[in-house]
């Protein structure tokens, strides 16, 4: 398989994982590790990167050691808040299930409460990957409250609980690989603005004074745009440039 079946492929098998509850079974990765053709040290590769993604062979791992300070305190709180909401039996959860399917409001907002922990145990799932525990929380959350006005198409009520996580998983998901290119763009930034401060600098010491935009691009072949955004990312701070020099 080439790169990108093999990514797609490994990235099934840990939706599959979180799915489970944040495991897979030694057996589901030798299957897929077998569709991969994989040698032993492939295999030790997707166990590793299973670590990775939190998702446990065999049990679910010990997420909570891997929280910082700020997730677990916030967790500890949150938690006890959810525990003073009314608890419902099999039976009243699904019937709630299925009032909700019809539109019923009361029930969608009962639907809401008896998801609340499947939140947590989500988020857990998807902690350590660059956002704070209680955004991806809050970022289920409102999935959750947009996805119990959409139940309508689901035949049973017994859907309800898988279709909702699958909501809220997603949106975790979509949280996170924002998070992930607003951090990426920021370090783009960071580069360029950089690599323009360490030019002028080495040509402001060439030349014994500032150099202007014009001839940072001669001597450096950057182009207009690149100094111009460094300048402005950077507050006009980069002391070796003139940009007021338009010579």
């Amino acid at each position: 398989m080439d790169r990108e079946q093999f990514t797609v492929k490994i990235e099934e098998l840990v939706a599959i994982g979180r799915e489970q509850g944040g495991m897979v079974s030694k057996e589901q990765v030798e299957e897929a590790a077998l569709e991969l053709e994989l040698p032993v040290s492939g295999l030790n590769a997707v166990y590793d990167y299973l670590k990775s993604k939190k998702i446990g062979i065999g049990e679910a791992m010990d997420i909570e050691e891997a929280l910082s300070k700020e997730d677990r305190d916030y967790l500890k709180l949150y938690l006890e808040e959810l525990s003073e909401l009314t608890e419902y039996s099999e039976g009243e959860k699904e019937a709630h299930y299925i009032s909700a399917m019809a539109g019923h409001l009361d029930s969608q907002t009962r639907v809401i409460e008896i998801m609340l922990p499947q939140v947590v145990d989500i988020a857990r799932l998807y902690a350590d990957q660059g956002v704070p525990i209680e955004d991806l929380i809050g970022e289920g959350n409102v999935a959750l409250s947009a996805g119990v006005t959409m139940l309508g198409a689901l035949e049973s009520g017994r859907e309800v609980p898988g279709a909702l996580a699958s909501m809220v998983m997603n949106a975790m998901e979509q949280l996170i690989s924002e998070e992930n290119d607003i951090h990426k763009s920021g370090e783009k930034i960071v580069s360029k603005v950089n690599k323009v401060a360490d030019a002028a600098r080495e040509l402001a010491e060439a030349y014994g004074r500032k150099v202007t935009v014009e001839e940072l691009m001669e001597e450096t072949k950057l182009s207009r745009k690149t100094i111009e955004d460094a300048i402005r990312f950077s507050g006009a701070k980069i002391e070796d440039i003139d940009a007021t020099d338009k010579r």
